[in-house]
């Protein structure tokens, strides 16, 4: 029952989260709800942070920075962090989306990250975002926007037209454009005139509905398209999740669950160690951004805290912090697929049910060492948390994540993950055992890694 209630908590998050703009205000929405406040980067900090509170950042409206401080906290102990990604593999919509063909009126997008982009094909694609919008006092707001509804479709080309039947590769550019409506009937309900002519009357009244607003207060908007099918349980014995976005909602979903389970009063009567969960965007297209990773985000917010508490010159106790501080780069590990067990290492082969994945590449495409591999070992084991293991094949390229950009900032780190199937399709596949795995993993690095730190010291 408690295995299946976690699974059903996550599909819930999913569902709430269609964009990463979804995403990190479903987190805040629990954060609230446990007793996190707001504090706004546009703001001094000075005196607003104190010992035994809990607070949280939001940066873009897509990454997420919650930590809860300890009451005997000392300025220079370090930061214990659970780091994921509020992104995923997508379409997105174009500054100028407005296309039309033979009849058709069609939305241009971009493809965003390394999307199975064949999988788009055939499915029923709803919308979802923020929206700039310039309100009746002439001041300007953001306003997220989740069109619930199949309005979108990337029809197949029939077989008996088709000259790839068995090697389907489409061309992103002229092949993967969703259809929104006829012209004949969008004409008849909207008229030929649009307030816009970047974008189809179509689509510019399906966010005026749904925003409750007038065609000209649209000034800008970031919208994606997402599976219209919702997330749920799945196979015989009700033991899966079929969902979109696992990658890396998962990971989000956890980080900030177990925070929060680990922020109250008496979980924090020991610790020394501040405790993070931080979502980023823009992990799959490299983390390059103002609110990625591989920004300022996360060395303003440790300068910023310890400011705050120390009120006066930190001389080197960021660095020191730094240096005590640990990560967990939570993101989703390859579980090995019946149908092509060839393509993982023999030796590494995770399997759905069997736990997190902790992720080793000498290459550096991931930031686990034996140093801190170990740490995660033991707190598993301590736990009767079970651990597989996973390194790409020699010839097959690997993928990245956070870890190894946090890593470069001198923060201890080390790269694990739930094991799935189907990464970076419009839908993926996991196990509901491995949502539970992960949750007692990561409240247990909350609560008993600062100890455990203590008894191995590696200069």
């Amino acid at each position: 029952l408690v295995v299946m209630q976690a699974a059903q908590r996550l599909i819930k998050f999913i569902d709430a989260s269609p964009s990463p703009f979804h995403a990190t205000h479903t987190a805040v929405e629990m954060l609230e709800s446990a007793g996190f406040t707001c504090l706004r980067e546009v703001d001094s900090w000075i005196g607003a942070i104190k010992t035994g509170g809990k607070y949280y950042i939001t940066r873009n409206q897509s990454s997420l920075f919650a930590f809860v401080v300890p009451p005997n906290y000392v300025v220079g102990n370090g930061f214990n962090i659970i780091g994921a990604h509020s992104d995923s593999p997508c379409l997105r919509l174009r500054p100028n989306s407005k296309q039309e063909t033979m009849g058709y009126q069609k939305v241009g997008v971009q493809t965003y990250g390394g999307g199975l982009w064949h999988t788009w094909f055939d499915r029923d694609l709803a919308i979802a975002g923020r929206v700039i919008l310039k309100e009746d006092d002439n001041s300007y707001s953001h306003k997220l926007v989740f069109i619930d509804k199949p309005v979108l479709y990337i029809p197949n080309l029939c077989i008996h037209l088709r000259e790839d039947r068995e090697t389907f590769k489409p061309n992103p550019e002229t092949e993967l454009i969703p259809l929104i409506s006829t012209t004949v009937n969008a004409q008849k309900l909207y008229g030929e005139e649009s307030y816009t002519n970047q974008h189809h009357c179509t689509l510019i009244n399906l966010l005026c509905n749904e925003l409750q607003c007038k065609e000209e207060q649209i000034k800008d908007f970031e919208l994606c398209l997402c599976d219209h099918q919702k997330a749920s349980l799945g196979g015989a014995l009700d033991e899966f999740v079929f969902a979109p976005r696992l990658d890396n909602l998962f990971s989000s979903f956890c980080a900030i669950e177990a925070l929060i389970k680990n922020s109250t009063e008496e979980s924090l009567q020991d610790e020394k160690n501040i405790r993070v969960a931080a979502l980023f965007d823009h992990e799959e297209i490299g983390s390059g951004s103002c609110h990625g990773a591989d920004s300022n985000f996360i060395e303003h917010i440790f300068h910023r805290i310890l400011t705050s508490l120390h009120e006066k010159d930190l001389g080197d106790l960021l660095e020191k912090s730094f240096r005590r501080s640990f990560l967990v780069s939570a993101d989703m590990a390859h579980a090995v697929h019946p149908n092509y067990t060839s393509k993982h290492q023999k030796e590494h082969m995770p399997e759905i049910h069997r736990g997190p994945v902790i992720k080793t590449n000498d290459n550096q495409r991931y930031a686990t060492s034996a140093w801190t591999g170990f740490l995660i070992r033991e707190i598993a084991e301590r736990n009767n948390v079970p651990i597989q293991e996973f390194v790409v094949r020699n010839d097959s390229r690997c993928g990245s994540t956070i870890g190894p950009i946090l890593a470069s900032r001198g923060i201890r780190t080390m790269d694990i993950g739930s094991p799935q199937l189907a990464m970076h399709s419009i839908r993926e596949m996991c196990g509901i055992l491995d949502v539970e795995h992960s949750l007692n993993l990561f409240s247990a690095f909350y609560g008993q890694f600062t100890a455990l730190d203590e008894s191995l010291v590696v200069d």
